[in-house]
């Protein structure tokens, strides 16, 4: 499998900058995520990849060789599409077969049989082998599109939002299918989405692009516990984070318009300016009879493995987490502390402190 380099890459449709400046390395192997809003740039790096569409500046590499005046079928990548792509008049059988009846591969029928029976068995579609793909299911033509991505053993995967158009059970099916042949099958694969839960779960590693810009690049627990920027911060997470503007004084944090103060973290004085924007996930404001701080319950929202409530604590609003469902009511004061541990902090430009 191929290790893959973006080298300050620069694309533009007319005066639209699609990808503005973009490094970036796949390590051979890996599952990377690219994670980011819609128009932030994650297709146009695919297609830049594959070869469907040309650079205006910089290099591609695959293992060090600069491919970036290959063309697609030189490149020896497979491309998943968002829509299926699919022979609606064929077999799946022969959907699977058909990248492998290239000319430019010339493999014996018996080898084609075994290299779609394998497939076929790993996507646990055999028994779909003789059904022609228009009467698939939504998920049925999925696994057939990726089969046939797989079935060629390419030197990389690249995924467009190959789940987004499934409901979320068969989505979170094949999310851990997925990630169990791509581990299984060591490919190195590159995958779009602008699900957090989906790049969460099955990333190596998140690269994280905002109007075509790469803004963070790491593991997800790099993306969620220490963001670089407040859109990063926002874009992980459910529920989101708190954020709220904040000042501080005499060793002491208060979140401006509220009643929430708290004790300064150790070793953050020096670093803190007079005013920022304070982070804190919501699995971080505990609520407990013993609290230090108080205020009252304005909305419940109960998840069945936790719930979410909201507390207005003067004429600020924090999210808690509560695990399971709970017998807070409306309006109800509570007591609650806040881990002051596992603060985050970024200056007035958005960007992380400390």
């Amino acid at each position: 499998m191929a290790e893959i380099v973006l080298q300050n890459i620069t694309k533009k449709f007319s005066h639209v900058v699609a990808l503005n400046d973009v490094s970036l390395c796949v390590r051979s192997g890996e599952f990377m995520v690219l994670l980011g809003p819609t128009g932030a740039g994650k297709t146009t790096t695919l297609r830049v990849i594959a070869g469907l569409e040309k650079q205006d500046e910089g290099q591609i590499l695959f293992d060090g060789n600069d491919v970036s005046t290959h063309t697609p079928a030189d490149r020896d990548v497979a491309f998943v599409f968002q829509q299926y792509s699919l022979y609606p008049t064929m077999s799946v059988y022969d959907n699977l077969a058909f990248p492998l009846r290239s000319p430019l591969r010339k493999m014996a029928e018996a080898d084609i049989k075994a290299r779609v029976q394998q497939v076929a068995e790993l996507l646990r579609i055999t028994h779909l082998l003789e059904r022609k793909t228009a009467r698939l299911s939504g998920g049925e033509m999925q696994r057939v599109s990726i089969g046939r991505a797989i079935v060629r053993r390419p030197r990389a995967f690249l995924m467009d939002e190959p789940l987004s158009n499934l409901d979320a059970k068969l989505r979170e099916a094949l999310r851990i299918e997925l990630k169990h042949i791509q581990k299984t099958q060591s490919s190195t694969t590159l995958f779009v989405t602008h699900d957090q839960i989906e790049a969460l779960t099955m990333a190596d590693r998140i690269g994280v692009l905002f109007e075509g810009k790469l803004i963070q690049v790491g593991t997800p627990t790099d993306i969620y516990d220490r963001p670089t920027t407040t859109f990063v911060a926002q874009l992980v997470g459910t529920p989101r984070i708190n954020l709220h503007k904040a000042s501080r004084d005499n060793g002491t944090l208060h979140i401006m318009n509220s009643e929430v103060s708290l004790p300064m973290p150790p070793d953050t004085t020096a670093h803190l300016p007079p005013t920022f924007t304070l982070g804190i996930r919501p699995e971080d404001v505990k609520i407990t009879p013993t609290g230090a701080l108080a205020g009252q319950v304005v909305l419940i929202e109960p998840l069945g493995v936790e719930t979410v409530v909201h507390i207005r604590a003067g004429h600020q609003t924090l999210l808690s987490v509560v695990p399971g469902m709970t017998t807070l009511k409306l309006h109800e004061e509570v007591r609650f502390d806040v881990e002051r541990e596992r603060l985050h902090f970024f200056n007035s430009d958005g960007a992380r402190i400390l």
